[in-house]
């Protein structure tokens, strides 16, 4: 290639943009944004505070909502900084180490959902496949155990990105499609060999969002033939009613996860916009949507927010 080589330690900033072809729109977008951040922080924040202070939400499947809660906050908190200086300041530059972290954030979280998700599914299989056993086996050191495996497993998947980023040369071009720093987004900027970059993303992505999705549609598989089991009809829309938020919970983040995926691999002739849209759908819609969700659909949360709407004492 024709342009100079750098190697990451010579590579000082990383240019950030914000939509392509709606530059003169900038300042309504952060508005736009701000709005996203504000529901996304207060709703899973109220989560989290429901679900410590109700009693009665003590069980696993709200440990794992809460779970759930802390882990979209981290995707909000991750994007935030940039996204705030492009869209409100414009300012469009980012050191290279910020780059690398604001990476290991963003995909940690992310890898970290599926794996939160994936948790939830088990939960909702013991408790309608197996009721008997629900306090059983979901003791409190199981849940945590549960936890545990989602974070870790994330931290020791994601941990090399930055490191197998930093080991190649960079081009002159340092300019990336987003608000904030993709793995994706950035991978296309080195001069170098990318096959082992590509060959770890494709494991993450198997073992990550592919390995979940599937051991979650098998989940509903059995839990649906479980239901179909049940002779009256009134019992079985209210068994199934348990599990709205998690299903809606599971396709909100990944369906947009595909359409990324898809775009990014097979849509050449796609515009810029179109792909950056669905980049930003993917990462801001599940943490907004999740608490508005949970909080529709589950009674104690709905019952604790119309006290605290009405200015109830706790």
């Amino acid at each position: 290639m024709g342009g100079i080589l750098y190697n990451s330690s010579e590579l000082k900033t990383i240019t950030l943009t914000g939509l392509p072809e709606l530059e003169n729109s900038q300042h309504w977008m952060f508005l736009l944004f701000g709005t996203l951040y504000i529901v996304s922080i207060v709703g899973n924040g109220l989560i989290l505070f429901i679900v410590k202070e109700e009693q009665s939400l003590h069980q696993p499947m709200y440990y794992f909502l809460s779970l759930l809660s802390v882990n979209d906050l981290g995707v909000s908190f991750s994007t935030l900084p940039t996204v705030l200086t492009v869209f409100c300041f414009q300012l469009r530059t980012i050191s290279f180490g910020s780059c690398m972290a604001q990476i290991f954030f963003i995909h940690f979280f992310t890898v970290m959902e599926s794996g939160v998700l994936l948790v939830m599914s088990f939960d909702r299989y013991v408790a309608i496949c197996n009721p008997l056993y629900y306090t059983t086996m979901l003791t409190d050191s199981r849940v945590i155990r549960m936890g545990l495996w989602a974070i870790i497993r994330s931290f020791c998947l994601i941990f090399p990105l930055p490191f197998l980023l930093k080991r190649l040369p960079f081009c002159k071009a340092n300019v990336l499609s987003h608000a904030y720093c993709l793995h994706s987004d950035l991978i296309h900027l080195p001069c170098g060999d990318i096959t082992i970059n590509n060959i770890f993303g494709l494991i993450i992505v198997m073992f990550t969002f592919g390995l979940d999705s599937t051991l979650i549609l098998f989940s509903y598989v059995l839990i649906l033939c479980s239901v179909l089991a049940i002779a009256s009809r009134e019992e079985r829309l209210k068994t199934l009613n348990t599990c709205v938020s998690h299903l809606c919970a599971v396709l909100i983040f990944y369906v947009p996860r595909i359409g990324v995926s898809m775009t990014a691999r097979f849509g050449r002739q796609v515009p810029r916009l179109v792909y950056t849209v669905m980049s930003l759908i993917f990462l801001f819609v599940p943490p907004m949507l999740n608490p508005v969700i949970y909080s529709i659909k589950t009674k104690q949360i709905r019952w604790r927010l119309g006290r605290m709407l009405l200015g109830n004492k706790f």
